[in-house]
């Protein structure tokens, strides 16, 4: 066992508490550094340096952020969707390992990204019809709303010579 001048913890006992952290699920480093009886602060800079070194930022673990355990029947659309981005780019045997860490079956997968995908495309014919009967009335009530508009400007006109008529009729009879 090796240990650096300043250092408390042995490293086997670093790496533990590294897997412990990484794998930590909904858990707050918090409650994990305080059940291995260490300062959050030391374990929060254990998991920045050792992402640092694998190139990747280890502190933060999307499955762990929106808590992808439990029954994958009762996950949410933005869990079954983050678990769509993770597991898209993997190969078949990473992806297989990724399902069974995570409790997924690969067809529950495949369901999930033809229903988002379906999401996408326009429903059907009659909602393209329905649109096509919104569109004809929205352009009949403009039709009827600039008609009423030249009516009204009719009648306002004609309000305005009848009230100059009057005006010059009475100044005609004083």
């Amino acid at each position: 066992m090796t240990r650096t001048p300043h250092s408390h913890h042995s490293p086997e006992f670093k790496e533990q508490a590294l897997l412990k952290a990484r794998h930590r699920g909904t858990r707050s480093v918090i409650s994990i550094a305080g059940e291995l009886n260490m300062a959050a602060g030391t374990l929060r800079k254990w998991l920045q340096s050792s992402g640092k070194a694998a190139g990747t930022k280890a502190s933060y673990e999307p499955t762990a952020a929106l808590g992808l355990d439990g029954s994958a029947r009762a996950w949410s659309p933005a869990q079954r969707l983050l678990a769509l981005q993770e597991s898209h780019a993997l190969s078949e045997v990473a992806r297989a390992g990724w399902c069974r860490e995570h409790g997924v079956f690969e067809h529950q997968l495949a369901q999930w990204r033809d229903a988002f995908c379906a999401s996408a495309v326009p429903a059907s014919r009659e909602a393209t019809g329905a649109f096509r009967e919104l569109q004809r009335q929205h352009d009949q009530l403009q039709r009827e709303l600039r008609r009423k508009e030249k009516a009204l400007a009719e009648v306002a006109a004609l309000l305005v010579l009848q009230k100059n008529f009057q005006a010059l009729l009475e100044g005609a009879d004083k």
